[in-house]
């Protein structure tokens, strides 16, 4: 194993205090908690709880409304180191992905954690009857399908424990000598699912596959007679899959590391004792896992965050202590109780609730009305909006749909699609005269739509409703697709088309990068729905 600095006296007390405050806001009911009331729920002192909540908002993990707290869509990326540094989602996503669509049924995968099974991935069908469990989310061992394969094969990872039951040791014998376990409505009245093992290069259980149903569809004995077959061929998919993995990501630049201490610096010199910088540096070290793929060194964990040896050793003995970390003669390897930490309420969040607090600080900003919307079919659909503060404002709700080609948003989305999509979609479009403005013909929209996506912003004036100018710009998710776009709306006569591209485009653009930023982390392994 690698040489190492001394270990320390004890835990980082920072670490250990923000991380429970964490936990406490991703476990409760409500997602949004008052700051005495979390000093009430951790047993911290209320000055406490306010340095910790200061440093997790400036640091992106944490958002403040008004006198509460909630997640920031950046806590996601907590969990995503997890994800990305078991590599499960990425290797064996698709083909689970590819037996729900064989199937017709949800399909997940999940893996050991402490007692219970954690969820990774699912890939859902949109049901009547829907199945609510989500990436993140902890179950019983002792009471689901993936808990009686654990405890029945080796697994490299933290063993499902607690006291043998009979009905239990016979579920997990039974799970042992057929290869597969089920689930009859054991969980919840209705629920069904079966479940077969993944096993790595080394026999090891490293994870299991399970179809889920509702007995509306299914029995357990039908569920499992349909879907063992398939499931059985996936499994054998995956396990290729984990023997051949792909190449290691590259290490990020150390620049990265370099300037994101500096900010973390920048940020403890600004607010002095209000800013805890070993929470800060602990929560880096935990990110940095999701540059690596299996243990991670302490060398390069110290490197990927810009931070000491004995710095970075010290976040690492602390996140082991919590559970979240174990040390193995590799070196340290992040564990799926990570996921705790706010990651199944996060990857729910839909475009419009990611997006309509940025839409409200720009509006704040601006004045002006601001919304979001998604390209359906030749038209737009609004998807997230707010109005602005103005005695004259544009009146427009979520889910008004209006034509693309007469809208900023519209031009911006259809300029983002490939060029054979774009020129069939309009060349379909019969263009209304809306106002005389209006652009009517093929070759002029052609020309409008290879503008926009050529300057990287649209605008329209007077086209869409007399009066009405509008200004937008791209929203793209992590893989760099434009998913939607925002944009301004406001009277044409307030100001000259100079003026208003000259004041509001940048904040439009800041306003589009940082929903991008969020949309990236919160649909890294889990897509965002558009509302």
């Amino acid at each position: 194993m690698e040489q190492t600095a001394a270990t320390p006296a004890g835990p980082v007390g920072p670490l250990v205090r923000g991380l429970d405050v964490l936990r406490v806001l991703a476990a409760g009911p409500e997602p949004r908690r008052h700051p005495g009331d979390l000093a009430r729920v951790t047993g911290l002192a209320r000055s406490t709880v306010d340095r910790i909540a200061t440093t997790l908002v400036r640091v992106g993990v944490l958002r403040a409304e008004g006198r509460e707290l909630l997640l920031a869509p950046g806590a996601a990326e907590l969990g995503n180191a997890y994800l990305a540094s078991c590599g499960l989602p990425e290797l064996l996503g698709p083909h689970a992905a590819s037996l729900a669509g064989v199937l017709d049924e949800s399909v997940s995968l999940a893996v050991p954690d402490g007692d219970g099974v954690r969820f990774l991935t699912r890939s859902a069908r949109r049901r009547a009857m829907a199945i609510s469990l989500r990436p993140g989310d902890l179950l019983p061992a002792a009471r689901c399908a993936a808990g009686a394969l654990f405890a029945a094969g080796r697994d490299g990872d933290r063993p499902a424990r607690g006291p043998g039951t009979p009905a239990r040791d016979r579920r997990v014998a039974e799970a042992h000598a057929r290869g597969f376990a089920v689930d009859d409505q054991m969980i919840e009245p209705g629920l069904v699912a079966v479940a077969v093992p993944v096993r790595g290069p080394d026999g090891a259980v490293v994870c299991a596959v399970g179809v889920e149903s509702h007995t509306s569809r299914h029995s357990a004995a039908s569920l499992e007679e349909r879907a063992l077959p398939a499931l059985r061929r996936t499994a054998a998919a995956m396990e290729e899959a984990l023997a051949c993995p792909p190449a290691p990501a590259t290490h990020p630049a150390p620049l990265v590391a370099t300037a994101a201490g500096a900010r973390k610096d920048a940020l403890k010199e600004e607010l002095g004792a209000g800013f805890l910088q070993s929470l800060a540096r602990g929560l880096d070290v935990l990110r940095a896992f999701g540059s690596l793929r299996g243990p991670a060194r302490l060398t390069d964990l110290a490197r990927l965050t810009g931070q000491p040896r004995a710095t970075a050793r010290r976040s690492l003995l602390t996140l082991r202590h919590l559970g979240y970390v174990r040390e193995e003669e590799a070196g340290f390897r992040l564990l799926p109780r990570v996921l705790e930490l706010g990651y199944a309420r996060l990857c729910a969040l839909t475009l419009p609730e990611i997006a309509t607090p940025h839409l409200v600080d720009l509006v704040g900003r601006v004045r002006e009305s601001a919304s979001v919307a998604v390209l359906d079919g030749d038209d737009i659909r609004y998807v997230a909006r707010v109005a602005g503060s103005r005695i004259m404002r544009i009146d427009i709700g979520v889910g008004t749909r209006l034509p693309a080609y007469a809208t900023s948003m519209g031009r911006v989305l259809l300029g983002a699609l490939p060029a054979a999509e774009r020129a069939a979609r309009l060349g379909r479009i019969t263009p209304e005269a809306l106002t005389p403005h209006t652009l009517t013909t093929r070759e002029e929209l052609e020309k409008a739509v290879t503008a926009t996506a050529e300057r990287g912003h649209g605008w329209v004036e007077r086209e869409l409703e007399e009066g009405l100018r509008s200004l937008a710009v791209p929203v793209t998710d992590g893989a760099g697709r434009v998913v939607a776009a925002v944009n301004i709306a406001l009277l044409a006569g307030r100001a000259t088309p100079e003026e208003s591209l000259a004041v509001l485009l940048p904040p439009l653009r800041e306003t589009a990068a940082l929903i991008s930023t969020d949309l990236a982390a919160v649909g890294r392994f889990s897509p965002v729905a558009p509302g």
